[in-house]
């Protein structure tokens, strides 16, 4: 089985502003969910990797993170699939840690926790510190154009960079199950 990392806002849910800050207010990409069961179904083992900031400047808690992924969990669980684990950084920019992307600090707390090589294996993400993570651990990026994902695309077309020359770009995460699929 192929693990897969996902970003969590902006490629499986609508990023709300900075921060999404309870499950009331978490709401999934439009075929998101459906592409997850889909990819989970084909025996994908489905990994998200997420900063969540939120926690360190105290705009929700440990118990609105886990409602929030509760839901996502469920949602996933009854379109017929399966989420592996999430992982999170709780931490700010200012801290300086090795687990806020696009460091690679989850990364290696995933190849841990499941015993495997990440290297190869798809990292898909909405902006560019997503991708910048992917290629420093050897995973092969995919940018979405859903939540900042156009504007990333934008930015990166703006200022190319060699190291994401290799970056595959998608409209959505249901074109990215279909691409995987096929």
């Amino acid at each position: 089985m192929s693990i897969i990392v996902l970003d969590r806002d902006g490629v499986i849910n609508q990023p709300n502003g900075n921060h999404v800050t309870c499950a009331a207010e978490w709401a999934p990409i439009p075929g998101s969910i459906e592409a997850m069961a889909r990819l989970s179904q084909a025996g994908h083992q489905l990994v998200i990797a997420t900063n969540q900031s939120g926690l360190a400047s105290g705009l929700f808690d440990l118990d609105d993170l886990e409602a929030i992924h509760a839901m996502l969990r469920e949602q996933v669980e009854d379109a017929g699939g399966e989420v592996a684990g999430i992982f999170y950084c709780p931490h700010s920019d200012e801290d300086n840690c090795r687990c806020r992307k696009p460091k690679t600090g989850l990364l290696d707390a995933i190849e841990a926790e499941f015993d495997v090589s990440l290297h190869d294996c798809f990292f898909v993400g909405d902006r560019a510190k997503d991708l910048y993570c992917a290629v420093a651990k050897g995973c092969k990026p995919v940018l979405v154009q859903t939540g900042c994902g156009q504007q990333t695309l934008a930015e990166l077309m703006q200022n190319p960079d060699a190291s994401l020359a290799e970056t595959r770009v998608m409209q959505n995460l249901a074109e990215f199950a279909d691409f995987i699929l096929s």
